[in-house]
């Protein structure tokens, strides 16, 4: 089941912590705030919706959860360049989202060998 796999379970678990940090964002930022959020979410709900699909069909989800994860990584870059937040308040999810990362590629990449 999806919700055995690691990488589901802390991308899911990221996702509050995106959309508390939004809430400091100032009004102006709404467009970045709801960017982010909804890379935030798509991570996670990929692996979800591809999980009892094909092994063809779940490593194009695993592929999309990584474009997801890039994006949500990209936008918390652009929140601390603009002001929006702290660098401190974006650090520990920059972080976990490299692991998140990590994890997608190493998942995609043995479904690719084993189809697990």
């Amino acid at each position: 089941m999806y919700t055995d796999l690691e990488v589901y379970n802390r991308s899911q678990k990221l996702y509050p912590k995106v959309v508390t940090l939004t809430k400091t964002f100032p009004n102006n930022a709404r467009h970045l705030r709801d960017q982010l959020c909804r890379s935030a979410n798509s991570i996670h709900t990929n692996i979800a919706e591809g999980y009892g699909r094909s092994a063809a069909e779940f490593k194009m989800y695993l592929t999309r959860a990584i474009g997801s994860c890039n994006e949500s990584r990209s936008h918390l870059h652009d929140a601390v360049n603009a002001d929006f937040c702290g660098k401190e308040a974006a650090k520990e999810l920059l972080e976990e989202y490299e692991i998140v990362s990590k994890q997608l590629f190493r998942l995609r990449e043995r479904w690719k060998q084993k189809s697990i």
